[in-house]
């Protein structure tokens, strides 16, 4: 199993959730979170300048079985991308094990 862990614009969050349903990542987690990058560029926005370095963006948290994990990392890139600086990062990890709390099974069944 693998845990993605991505961080996009908030922007792109109804994009990329759609992406995700269309191709079979139906549960995750997700929450709004403040942080740093490397734009260092304030914006002007009707004659008043904005500092950017403070940056808003969507956590996302997905737990996958070991096939999911490529298609779920290119839908997440496909939907994602602007071209742009700031369009985020993608995190993968292992996950040794999993558990369903109300039955207590344990594995890759779980995720189903």
């Amino acid at each position: 199993m693998k845990k993605i862990e991505a961080i996009i614009r908030k922007s792109k969050y109804r994009v990329v959730k759609e992406a995700l349903h269309d191709v079979g990542v139906n549960f995750f987690s997700y929450w709004d979170v403040t942080g740093l990058g490397n734009e260092k560029e304030g914006h002007v926005y009707r004659g008043v300048s904005y500092s950017t370095s403070d940056i808003q963006r969507r956590h996302i948290s997905i737990v996958v079985n070991d096939d999911f994990e490529e298609v779920t990392i290119k839908a997440i890139l496909s939907s994602a991308a602007t071209g742009e600086v700031g369009d985020g990062k993608i995190f993968v990890s292992d996950i040794n094990e999993c558990y369903r709390i109300r039955t207590g099974e344990k594995g890759g069944d779980t995720l189903k």
